[in-house]
């Protein structure tokens, strides 16, 4: 637990220059290896013009592309998604009132992935969109599946933690077996695999053109919920507790829920699905934190940054000339890290 604001800005700090760290060290190790520092004033150079060592003539042009063209997207990309997925984990874990909770709760990710399939099978006779097509059908997927649930959960009585987690298994089960479906009549066989591999997740499709919006909406969502801790932490003292303090619950959460489904829909839709950051990394900065959001939140926002920066590397370095996709990488990493949570009893809200 971090008992004063000087233990949390120094590891607010000492994150922040991991971070860059990362960044640099990501764009400097891949297939062709590159040099920190040449690294380092490539970046420099381009972001503000500062020509350090005469840069733009003693590096060739294949160098410069490679960093700016390619890496230094997709870096940017596994920084944002990272965040986003880490941020989206923690606000649902407080909403639900469930630590087992993540993103994908709500049956969001199936809900993509009806999307995606439904796009890439039936591609060429769907194709509304131009080259956003895979990426709007997707996040359409995803927000069908979060209408849905919240629909499912309002009926009847008010809506509880219970009624949405059953709610999301339901649709889950349901877009699951519409996806399974259409690849089971698909005759395109190089439609099907590449089904198989969106499902995995991948950040190789990151470029500079689709960066502005995921990492302008995830900023503008993260501020927001920057501003919500106090909200949070009532929504964990129980549904009781936070109306006794006035707040009124169901309106928070229908509107928490709302905005991390449409984050998570953009995220899933850009990359496909990553598992397990937002369940593990919200837990692992628990451990440190406790289950205060005002300290939670800016830390969980940059530790999955920097998770899923060095798990791309990984991803893409570990075999010669080839790259895993990252969902199978953060999956083979993050369950026996959940498991070791598991048995050591750290999988409660602030480790209880």
């Amino acid at each position: 637990m971090l008992k004063s604001k000087f233990s949390f800005f120094t590891l607010l700090l000492f994150l922040i220059v991991l971070v860059f760290i990362s960044i640099i060290a990501s764009v400097s190790i891949g297939q062709v290896s590159i040099p920190f520092l040449d690294s380092c004033k490539i970046v420099l150079y381009q972001i503000t013009g500062i020509n350090i060592g005469h840069i733009d003539t003693t590096i060739s042009n294949m160098t410069l592309e490679i960093i700016w063209q390619i890496r230094f997207p997709r870096v940017l990309l596994a920084l944002f998604v990272g965040s986003g997925l880490a941020l989206c984990g923690s606000v649902m874990q407080a909403t639900i009132q469930n630590p087992l909770a993540d993103p994908y709760l709500l049956g969001i990710s199936s809900g993509a992935s009806l999307g995606a399939t439904f796009s890439i099978i039936l591609g060429y006779q769907l194709s509304l969109f131009g080259e956003s097509n895979l990426m709007i059908w997707a996040f359409l997927g995803a927000l069908l599946a979060t209408f849905l649930v919240l629909l499912l959960s309002s009926i009847g009585e008010r809506m509880s933690v219970i009624k949405l987690i059953l709610a999301g298994t339901v649709v889950n089960a349901l877009f699951t077996a519409l996806s399974n479906l259409f690849i089971y009549f698909a005759k395109d066989a190089e439609g099907v695999r590449s089904v198989s591999f969106w499902t995995m997740g991948s950040l190789s499709t990151a470029d500079w053109d689709d960066l502005p919006l995921i990492a302008t909406t995830i900023i503008i969502i993260a501020v927001f919920f920057l501003s919500q801790w106090r909200i949070m932490n009532a929504m964990l003292m129980g549904d009781d507790a936070a109306m006794t303090l006035g707040i009124n619950i169901n309106t928070y959460r229908k509107v928490f829920l709302v905005i991390s489904a449409a984050l998570t829909g953009i995220i899933v839709s850009t990359c496909g699905i990553i598992g397990f950051v937002g369940l593990i990394i919200p837990h692992i900065v628990r451990i440190f934190t406790g289950s205060n959001h005002q300290q939670l939140l800016p830390i969980v926002i940059l530790v999955g940054a920097i998770f899923l920066i060095w798990t791309d590397l990984l991803a893409r370095s570990i075999i010669p000339n080839s790259e895993l996709p990252i969902g199978i990488v953060t999956s083979l990493l993050g369950a026996p890290v959940f498991m070791h949570m598991l048995i050591k009893k750290k999988y409660g809200f602030g480790g209880n």
